[in-house]
């Protein structure tokens, strides 16, 4: 960042070094050519108030002590025909009508003009004047054009662009350092929170590297978390298993061989399902890459999940039935059967014995909704916060007792959230627990992600 500043720096001293050297230098050359033609009016003046060049007999400049060698004096008629020159012969010059400065002096009386001169191959300053008798006196000096007399004046511009060269890379430097030095301060000393911004300008910026850094630590601690969790979920289970298979190894279970066996079967269904749970909110946390958006109604994918659910409803004493009515989203088939399969296991999981799940689907107001109603346990509100994260469980003996791995609601979030839904929860400790799952809010991403997948299948049919 340094070098950065640095070099821009010095590329702007350098071009603004350069601009000004050459303005110095056209403004120089404009008064240096203003004082030449000034200096050729009042010569010019005093010869025509002299009217040392009124008749053609006096048309000699030695006879007035005038050097040729200093100016060069030209009288050209009211046609333009040249009729003395004090540095060229007269008859073998073209008509001067059309020169700038005897064209003005012939219209408004003078005129002057700076150019090359084609007879003497010279840069000259011209200045010319209307005389009484109608003729015209132009005086011509030579001098350097502006490149000449860059050229004359390159030793100074180079001595003093090398001195202002050299202080800007000190300014530059110094600047640089007083620039840089409170954003580097400010960048150690981020993470404590007095810790102002050096500039106005970096306030947004702070404060976004601050969530940033908050959020990669609360990630870093969300992951230690549920390592640890998961670690302990599956210690359970294979300690059982490895128990059982133990004692059946030394011929220990007797009788009980069947019971042992019933209970590692019944330990490695719920170390599988932890594990099935675990890869999918790991996808789901990555972003799945093979969700496929479709047009879907959830009113048949909730029977289906509730007619697969109707045995170990029954074994709960539970019972579960569907109602409401067609429920279009454009979604994905998998997540949403796997949305209200978690769903509807967690509320008969934890319900009462003689207790009901209703899973209701529809539409309100052109939105479609899905709700799960139980008259379970309830959560009490202290847990209502909690219960969608990763392995907390409002009764864990219960969830132990029926296999629960305390992932299900995670998932449910998760699903919920890539599909852009609200999930919202409304439960009372002892009578039960109604979740709701709202698409409202993502009618029109939906279209938008249909339109998308549309042309992706044009263009692969074009390919």
């Amino acid at each position: 960042m340094k070098r950065k500043i640095h070099i821009e720096l010095l590329a702007t001293a350098v071009f603004s070094i350069l601009l000004t050297l050459l303005c110095v230098l056209f403004v120089f050359y404009g008064v240096y050519q203003k004082q030449v033609i000034g200096d050729l009016k009042a010569d010019a003046l005093v010869m025509k108030n002299m009217h040392i060049f009124d008749s053609i007999s006096d048309l000699h400049p030695d006879a007035y002590d005038l050097n040729p060698d200093t100016l060069r004096i030209t009288v050209i008629n009211a046609s333009g025909n040249v009729i003395f020159d004090s540095n060229a012969d007269s008859t073998a010059m073209e008509n001067h009508e059309d020169r700038p400065e005897i064209h003005m002096a012939l219209e408004n009386g003078e005129g002057s003009d700076t150019r090359r001169s084609t007879t003497l191959d010279k840069n000259m300053f011209y200045y010319a004047i209307r005389l009484d008798n109608g003729r015209i006196l132009r005086i011509a000096r030579e001098g350097d054009n502006i490149f000449a007399l860059t050229q004359n004046m390159m030793l100074t511009v180079v001595g003093v662009f090398v001195l202002l060269f050299f202080f800007c890379i000190l300014m530059s430097n110094y600047f640089t350092k007083n620039l840089v030095a409170p954003i580097e301060k400010m960048a150690e000393n981020l993470s404590e929170p007095g810790t102002q911004a050096a500039y106005k300008e970096l306030v947004p910026f702070m404060n976004k590297i601050r969530q940033q850094h908050e959020d990669i630590l609360k990630s870093s601690q969300v992951r230690q978390e549920f390592t640890a969790n998961v670690s302990h979920e599956l210690k359970t289970p294979l300690t059982v298993i490895s128990g059982y298979a133990e004692l059946i190894e030394h011929g220990m279970a007797g009788d009980n061989a069947e019971r042992f066996a019933a209970e590692i079967h019944k330990n490695a269904s719920r170390l599988l399902s932890l594990i099935n749970d675990i890869i999918q909110l790991s996808q789901l946390d990555g972003g799945k890459k093979d969700v496929e958006y479709k047009d879907l109604d959830l009113f048949p994918l909730a029977k289906e999940c509730v007619d697969m659910l109707q045995m170990n409803a029954k074994k709960q004493n539970v019972t579960i039935s569907v109602r409401g009515g067609a429920a279009p989203v454009f979604a994905d088939r998998q997540l949403m059967e796997e949305l209200i399969y978690n769903l509807c296991d967690n509320a008969i999981r934890y319900n009462k014995k003689d207790g009901s799940v209703t899973v209701t689907t529809g539409t309100e107001n052109g939105h479609t909704f899905l709700s799960v109603k139980d008259t379970g346990i309830g959560i009490s509100p202290e847990h209502q916060e909690r219960i969608f994260e990763r392995f907390y469980r409002v009764d864990k003996s219960r969830s132990k007792a029926t296999g629960g791995t305390g992932l299900g609601l995670a998932i449910v979030k998760h699903i919920v959230a890539q599909h852009g839904a609200k999930l919202s929860l409304e439960s009372e400790a002892g009578k039960g627990t109604e979740i709701r799952v709202d698409f409202s809010e993502t009618l029109k991403q939906q279209e938008l992600e249909k339109e998308r997948q549309q042309e992706e299948k044009k263009e692969n049919t074009e390919e």
